[in-house]
């Protein structure tokens, strides 16, 4: 696919939750046993009336203060967000005008969660490579925070507030791809908030049921499952092997699942990034900000390829190979 990133930025709340306030509100909790496994130290926690859109505007004007990004070029605004400001009007276009972009400008809402990133620059790069847009903003923006109980031992240790822009654009080579996808939906409801669609009108009044219910163990078993055949389809799409990928960048849910993906792969603990520690898992956001962390860090360079690969709620999977280019 003849796109490239050229530019990334992201936002986090000011709130930065630790393992000391989890243990503080739940005395009961081992929250040395926790940290092994999830590995995470620090989450950022979004404001009683802070939003993913308030989250996706702060990260959308860090990337447009940037040399390489002209507001008036924009002609696509793609917001991924299972945390959107209202059921309807799309949340795409609250920020359009928000942004300041023209009203040239596409804007829609993608509702995936851990693997939408790739899935937006799967849609982004057809509709830019077909010259239906130009260019392009992929907004990841999520506020689990909201939907999490403080008692909630599976979900509340991991799940984290944030959001990230990235600058898209077409490309002279093909820097992107191919992709592979799948979806597994007989597990909708291993990642779930029951109260919070139409599906059942009742449960939106109790309280209860607009938490966000994960059934961790059968999730993993999805990602062990589906991940390394991925990755195995990917690598042979385009007769590389894992030794001709300079890093590799999966969604950043938790240190039990991605070193358990590390072991059933024997993949190079080098060749694998990740930056769960201080951040959380912030959904479809992790993979664009482990990316920007991972540039920022020096761990990729221009001509550098990197595999993405994101895995969860739907349940779904996606992953690509980026031929990296500079930065902006």
């Amino acid at each position: 696919m003849k796109l490239k990133i050229s530019a990334i930025s992201y936002h986090l709340p000011s709130l930065v939750e630790t393992n000391d306030t989890l243990k503080e509100d739940n005395p009961d909790w081992d929250i040395p046993k926790i940290l092994d496994k999830t590995g995470i130290l620090t989450r950022y926690i979004s404001a009683a009336d802070e939003t993913a859109v308030d989250l996706a505007f702060e990260a959308g004007t860090k990337l447009l203060h940037s040399d390489i990004v002209n507001l008036e070029e924009i002609d696509l605004l793609i917001l991924v967000t299972q945390s959107p400001d209202f059921v309807l009007p799309t949340s795409a276009c609250i920020l359009q005008v928000k942004l300041g972009l023209t009203k040239r400008c596409m804007a829609f809402d993608i509702n995936l969660g851990c693997s939408g990133f790739i899935y937006a620059l799967s849609v982004a790069g057809g509709l830019i490579e077909s010259g239906v847009a130009t260019k392009g903003i992929i907004l990841c923006a999520d506020t689990y925070s909201k939907y999490i109980a403080k008692n909630d031992r599976t979900c509340r240790p991991i799940f984290s507030d944030g959001a990230s822009a990235v600058f898209v654009e077409l490309s002279k080579t093909d820097d992107i791809g191919p992709f592979d996808f799948g979806t597994d939906g007989s597990g909708f409801d291993k990642l779930i908030v029951k109260g919070s669609g139409a599906r059942n009108p009742n449960l939106i009044k109790n309280k209860s049921t607009s938490n966000l219910e994960m059934n961790g163990s059968n999730v993993f078993l999805f990602t062990m499952n589906v991940v390394p055949k991925s990755i195995n389809n990917l690598l042979s799409r385009t007769s590389k092997t894992l030794d001709d990928i300079d890093l590799i960048v999966f969604h950043q849910a938790s240190k039990l699942v991605i070193d358990n993906i590390i072991k059933k792969l024997s993949l190079d603990e080098k060749k694998v990034f990740i930056n769960y520690a201080s951040i959380g898992n912030t959904v479809s956001a992790t993979i664009p900000i482990a990316l920007k962390d991972a540039s920022s860090q020096g761990r990729l360079k221009a001509g550098d390829t990197v595999m993405v690969v994101g895995f969860g709620v739907g349940l779904s999977w996606g992953a690509t190979l980026i031929n990296w280019t500079s930065q902006g």
